[in-house]
């Protein structure tokens, strides 16, 4: 009997060995019931194999002893006898199989399937289904032996010849024989036959689809009741959830929504008995995911309709899974749910076990528990910052600890909750607890990269990134640090790519952190020189490929550039952007110039590509040193290497975009001949069509009057590449040509009989695939010569392009095909050519127009976690994170509905009311787009065609259009305006804002009051104080950001940018104010009056000269046009501006000038009583040193202008004579030319009248008029209106016989000859020039 035990002891050790090796685990209870069916029918074995050698014996040779039959017995039965019970079970599992198939709805449906899922016990393991399984092996192992014992019994003649050998080989040792027989051999034999009955028994034995659906269908068909009592079925349905077979997986997964709408507490136990213990690891992981759907993610959620007792279980077993569950995957998904329910219920006091169970983790010492806690306080941490405050102290030493901790995915998981506390805490007091962290992290990573686990330390680095996009000042302490470890990462070679990457995009996010911590990135200068020069090394990841050099198309344009080339470009652009030109310039400087020297293409290549990226953010430090810029392009230009003149050329057309048109006014004589030089080689024809790319760069931003000197010879050079280039360069020379004609305007002219015809023969006979984008790039070349040339040359060529357009719109284009959006452009720029004549075209540029204008974005949201899809490498599409959600957004839908909204507005503002048919729908459509938040244009778009179309609609009723009246202009402003208020309130950009309130000012004006009422502007009262509140907040943070430490003069620049679009909204605020003044006058003043604490501000001491300015303009306009406003405001307006004439800002003393002279004019009554006050402030303006100067000059201007109307409406109240000799000795004005044209107009009338104060004593001041007279005469229409000139010119021919020759020939020497033939060409009496 010892014997039997230690031996089934010695079995049982080898099968919890084995447990203990598999993988997934099963569950004990589970490998209990396993190796129960084994003891069972091996008891049952060994009975019989007693019994068999005991009959073998008494039947056979009496000479062979019981031991000997009984080896025989055992060994034929554990051969024999073993193949046969396998046998025998797999014939019985494989009928239950087809019985369950067949017979779905019979009551043994279910026995059946019971015994084919050998190895299934259910969730949980039932005692039924354990049973069954033991029945039927047990039966299978001793029909076996007795068959074997039947064998053994029928050849007990044969097998004794066996047995006696046995017995011969052992002799008289009879005790040797029997510990042979009865432990040595059923040892081994045993311990063989039991691992493989463990095999066969665990075996997960699939039961066939068919079956499945039979079941399932057999549930269904008895309702929810029956589920949600069987949890077999749930089982089953769960499993059918996992199935590859789409309508399997369908229909359970209806089943699945039906059981969790009818049956939450059920569905929610099952999942989470299945979660606990099911053997498949698939199950156990859908289980986890559906949890935390059906409790976190679903709306409504399932939480709050289960019963007290199930939510309780629920929460226990999830944190027993977290503590039992020995699979990672799983654990972090019960983790996310146990942390997404407790964000719910925790703050509540509904799951008070669960911190002190984390607590309890963390201590245990068991690193898979300790990581699971450190997973849920990472996520906890986002949800629940304030309730786990009081706990900091206690988690920062937790957190340090685990950050030491040997296992490294207990110390990423310490990284990730450490990188969430930091994140989500707001107080910096709260945040500096954790300082102490950094170092550690940066050991984490160090650590990871010295044991070859680069995934994870490239996942630690994202950490990092994280913790210094939400608070980069938090790693200021230890910045030095932190700089030292990311080059070194990046320096390394031997690095993945992707974790050097890592490591430059951690110390650009720190560049980049102007708002939270400026300029404290430089203050490394010796950091940030090493990182230059190891993103000029990222440069350095190209090779010349063959097929780079094949211009067919731009297929391979990007061949050869590895992903260390284009990080390197995206990063130097974004540190030249963040830090500034007074800090990058000097590095590029230093090692730009020797790598362009250098014998290694791929140098001189980096070094231009390197130029071309930090233009943009080094423009103010660039433009002084523009020629040495120019030689370094223009030296790449001659480069023997192709790529190397590629890389100049795009360098070359980076600066012209960023620099321009500075650059292409002082050295257009190098630049144009230079690439006209490369276009002309044919060798290279990528570099030929990159050349003409920068051409169309230096003509987008050049001047018109620098290009006819080249007109001549670029031409030329371009209908080379037209008509001799590959397709690439003909598509090249198109654009440019078009950018050339646009600029140079009707210099193009002479050009137009050249180049249109070959313009049209490549439009009409471009029309196979390949070809598709050069025949849209010619229509949108000739779209852009004929505004070139305008209309009247044009006309002819329009109708014919109109008619091919039509041809093409009745085509059936590929999708894919360009034409389609480069014809909503052209359609566009040959209206603004034809005007009023292109109304008969509009029906058939308008319905593609509308169909792109309401296509709807390809939007996909999923969660951030989420495993990475094609769209993330799709270069279309565009991936934004909005929490736990991640939006993948396709561009190119958006760039052709912004396009063709743009192309709308257009048409409403060229074609007037005779866009009035398409005023309604084209309102319905753009309306809703004032809230289209996944693209800034088409809002933009949106808001600027509102009033385009009111305007339509409103000239279409005062000139009668059929259809057209005041009453649909109201009930179409009454339609827009609350949308727009509406948008107004909730818009994030602040230049989408800008147009908004523009869009508001031009309703104003074209709406008169009865259209829209006063009282509808509270509305717009409401939202122009929250725009005053919102630019006062960034006010606020500018100013704390000057505080900062490392604030510095590159920080100061950056702000003053800020501070111009902060100056232009509210400019653009102030112009909606002057619009309601002008418009409503007094009855404005109640909705004014909650403005003007907000406006009053602006006025502070310390308040910017710009905002200064604006509230001092607001405060003209409520002189100007508010007589009551005018007396309610007197007295702080008038102190106000006459301080302002003495202000040291040019722009502030301009505004208060010109309200000095608008009190003069329109509330006399008020200005005589300082008019001598406002009179010497005037004239001090006329006298102080500069005031003539580019920057003093509208001021100037303005006092000038001011001095006039006190002269003429208040003469009697100053020194006439004084005043008007001052105000004709700084005449005639030339830079304001709306005070020029009233000055001017007022300078005739004072003449006409004989005014003495300006004729002066005698006349002695006629020939200053004469040249006053004479000078604005020169400019044509420029600085006076025509009736006005008509009049000077009068004066002039009556007063020009009567004056001295000198007099008109002093007149003469002052002017060009320009102004000179212009002059004389009015006093001959032809018209002047607008």
């Amino acid at each position: 009997m010892p014997t039997l035990v230690a031996l089934a002891c010695v079995a049982l050790g080898t099968l919890w060995w084995k447990r203990v090796k598999e993988k997934p685990q099963r569950p004990v209870r589970v490998w209990g019931f396993d190796i129960s069916k084994q003891v069972v029918s091996t008891a049952a074995a060994h009975l019989c194999g007693l019994l068999i050698a005991i009959l073998a014996s008494q039947r056979g040779n009496h000479a062979v002893s019981e031991c000997a039959w009984y080896f025989v017995a055992f060994a034929v039965d554990t051969s024999l006898g073993m193949a046969l019970a396998v046998g025998l079970h797999t014939l019985v599992v494989r009928l239950c199989r087809r019985r369950a198939e067949a017979l779905p709805a019979s009551p043994w449906a279910a026995w059946y399937l019971k015994v084919a899922e050998c190895g299934s016990y259910g969730t949980p393991p039932q005692w039924r289904r354990f049973a069954v399984q033991l029945a039927e092996w047990t039966s299978c192992v001793i029909t076996a032996r007795l068959v074997c014992g039947s064998f053994v019994i029928g050849l007990r003649q044969q097998l004794s010849g066996l047995a006696i050998l046995l017995d011969r080989g052992f002799g008289r040792h009879t005790t040797l024989e029997l510990v042979f027989v009865m432990l040595v051999c059923p040892l081994g034999m045993n311990l063989l036959q039991a691992l493989l009955q463990d095999i066969v028994l665990k075996r997960k034995h699939a039961v066939p689809a068919a079956a499945k659906e039979a079941v399932t269908e057999a549930v269904g068909s008895g309702g929810q009741q029956q589920l949600a009592g069987d949890p077999n079925a749930f089982s089953l349905m769960v499993s059918q959830m996992l199935s590859p077979q789409n309508e399997q997986r369908r229909a359970a997964e209806v089943l699945f929504s039906e059981a969790k709408k009818a049956q939450g507490d059920f569905t929610a136990s099952s999942l989470v008995a299945l979660l606990r213990h099911s053997q498949q690891l698939d199950a156990r992981a859908l289980c986890a995911v559906l949890l935390r759907k059906v409790l976190t993610k679903d709306d409504p959620s399932l939480w709050p309709t289960l019963s007290p007792n199930v939510q309780a279980l629920v929460k226990s077993e999830l944190l027993n899974c977290v503590r039992e569950e020995q699979d990672r995957s799983i654990v972090k998904k019960v983790c996310d749910t146990v942390s997404e329910l407790a964000a719910g219920i925790m703050e509540g006091g509904g799951w008070p076990e669960l911190l002190p169970f984390m607590f309890q983790c963390v201590q245990s010492r068991q690193p898979r528990m300790v990581e699971a806690a450190l997973l849920v306080f990472a996520q906890l941490a986002r949800y629940l910052a304030d309730t786990l405050r009081q706990y900091l102290g206690t988690l920062h030493s937790v957190l340090v600890t685990s950050l030491g901790s040997p296992s490294l995915d207990v110390t990423l998981a310490a990284m990730r909750a450490t990188s969430a506390f930091i994140q989500e805490l707001e107080d910096p007091a709260e945040r500096d607890q954790f300082q102490a962290t950094v170092p550690a992290q940066l050991g984490v990573v160090a650590r990871l990269l010295n044991e070859g686990e680069e995934t994870s330390a490239q996942d630690a680095l994202e950490l990092l990134i994280e913790v210094a996009e939400a608070h980069p000042r938090f790693l200021r302490r230890h910045l030095t640090e932190v700089a030292a470890a990311m080059l070194q990462i990046v320096e390394a070679p031997a690095l993945e790519d992707a974790t050097r990457q890592l490591a430059a995009e951690l110390l650009v996010t720190l560049c980049e952190a102007r708002e939270k911590a400026p300029g404290m990135m430089r203050k490394l200068p010796q950091f940030i020189g090493r990182f230059f020069q190891s993103l000029l090394s990222f440069l350095l990841d190209i090779e010349d490929d063959p097929r780079w050099h094949n211009a067919d198309s731009d297929r391979y344009e990007s061949e050869g550039e590895g992903e260390r080339y284009e990080f390197g470009q995206e990063c130097l652009d974004r540190m030249a952007l963040a830090l500034g030109g007074n800090t990058v310039v000097p590095l590029a400087s230093a090692y730009l110039p020797a790598l362009l020297a250098d014998g290694d293409w791929r140098r001189r290549h980096a070094a231009l590509i390197c130029l071309a990226q930090i233009a943009e953010g080094c423009v103010k430090v660039m433009t002084k040193n523009l020629s040495g810029l120019v030689d370094m392009c223009l030296q790449g230009l001659s480069d023997p290497h192709a790529k190397v003149r590629w890389a100049a050329c795009q360098a070359l057309g980076q600066l012209c975009t960023d620099l321009g048109p500075d650059l292409q006014e002082a050295e257009h004589a190098r630049i144009l001949p230079g690439l006209m030089a490369v276009m002309g080689d044919f060798s290279q024809p990528r570099v030929q069509a990159h050349a003409a790319a920068a051409v169309v760069n230096f003509s987008e931003n050049c001047e018109q009057e620098l290009l006819p000197r080249y007109l001549d010879a670029l031409i030329t050079a371009l209908l080379g590449l037209l008509q001799g280039g590959q397709k690439l360069v003909q598509e090249g020379a198109l654009t440019a040509m078009a950018s050339v004609a646009d600029c140079a305007k009707d210099n193009f002219i002479k050009f137009y009989d050249q180049v249109m015809p070959l313009l049209r023969h490549i439009l009409e006979n471009a029309t196979d695939r390949p070809h598709a984008l050069l025949r849209a790039k010619a229509l949108e070349c000739i779209s852009l010569v004929g505004m070139a040339v305008g209309r009247a040359r044009f006309r002819e060529d329009a109708a014919r392009v109109m008619q091919l357009m039509q041809t093409l719109q009745a085509q059936e284009l590929d999708p894919d095909d360009p034409t389609s959006s480069y014809m909503l452009q052209a359609g566009a720029r040959l209206c603004k050519c034809l005007g009023d004549e292109f109304l008969p075209y509009l029906g058939l540029v308008m319905p593609p127009l509308l169909a792109a204008a309401q296509l709807k974005p390809d939007v996909h949201i999923t969660d951030a976690g989420s495993d990475a899809d094609e769209a993330d490498d799709d270069e279309e599409v565009e991936t934004i994170y909005m929490g736990d959600r991640k939006i993948s957004i396709r561009t190119s839908v958006l760039e052709e509905k912004a396009t063709a909204c743009n192309m709308l507005c257009c048409y409403a503002d060229e074609l007037k009311d005779g866009f009035y048919p398409y005023v309604e729908q084209v309102t319905g459509i753009m309306l809703p787009l004032l809230k289209f938040y996944f693209h800034e244009e088409v809002r933009q778009a949106a808001v600027q065609a509102m009033p385009e179309l009111l305007r339509s609609a409103f000239l279409a009723a005062e000139k009668g259009r059929p259809g057209a009246d005041m009453g649909l202009v109201k009930r179409m402003l009454d339609f827009i305006w609350p949308p727009i208020m509406e948008a107004m309130a909730k818009e994030p950009d602040m230049e989408v804002l800008a147009s908004m309130l523009e869009a508001v000012q031009e309703i104003v004006d074209i709406a008169a009051p009865a259209l829209l009422p006063a009282e509808q502007l509270a509305a717009c009262t409401e939202r122009l104080r929250a725009v005053l509140a919102a630019s006062g907040e960034r006010r606020a943070e500018r100013h704390a950001r000057r505080q900062a430490e490392d604030f510095d003069a590159e920080e100061a620049e950056a702000l003053a940018e800020e501070n111009e679009d902060e100056e232009d909204l509210l400019d653009q605020l102030a112009s909606v104010l002057t619009a309601v003044l002008r418009k409503y006058g007094d009855s404005a003043l109640p909705f004014l009056a909650e403005l003007m604490p907000a406006l009053g501000a602006l006025l502070e001491p310390g308040r910017d000269p710009e905002e200064r300015r604006i509230a001092i303009c607001i405060l003209d306009d409520i002189l100007e046009h508010c007589p009551a406003g005018s007396v309610q405001y007197m007295s702080q307006a008038v102190p106000v501006l006459l301080e302002g004439c003495r202000d040291r800002n040019a722009n502030v003393r301009q505004c208060s000038v010109y309200g000095l002279g608008v009190l003069a004019e329109h509330r006399p009554e008020h200005f005589r009583p300082i008019a001598g006050e406002a009179v010497a402030r005037m004239l001090e303006m006329l006298t102080a040193p500069g005031s003539r100067g580019d920057e003093a000059a509208l001021a100037t201007e303005n006092a000038v202008a001011a001095l006039g109307r006190v002269l003429e409406r208040h003469g009697d109240a100053v020194d006439g004579a004084a005043v008007g000799s001052a105000w004709l000795a700084a005449l005639p004005l030339v830079e304001d030319r709306v005070e020029a044209r009233v000055t001017h107009a007022q300078l005739v009338r004072l003449v006409e009248a004989s005014d003495a104060r300006v004729l002066g004593q005698n006349n002695r001041n006629l020939a200053q008029i004469v040249i006053v007279l004479g000078t604005v005469l020169s400019r044509g229409h420029a600085l006076v209106d025509p009736a006005d000139a008509q009049r000077m010119v009068t004066l002039l021919q009556q007063m020009q016989s009567s004056l001295p020759p000198q007099v008109m020939s002093s007149l003469f020497g002052q002017l060009k000859p320009k102004e000179l033939a212009t002059l004389q060409a009015a006093m001959a009496g032809q018209s002047l020039a607008q």
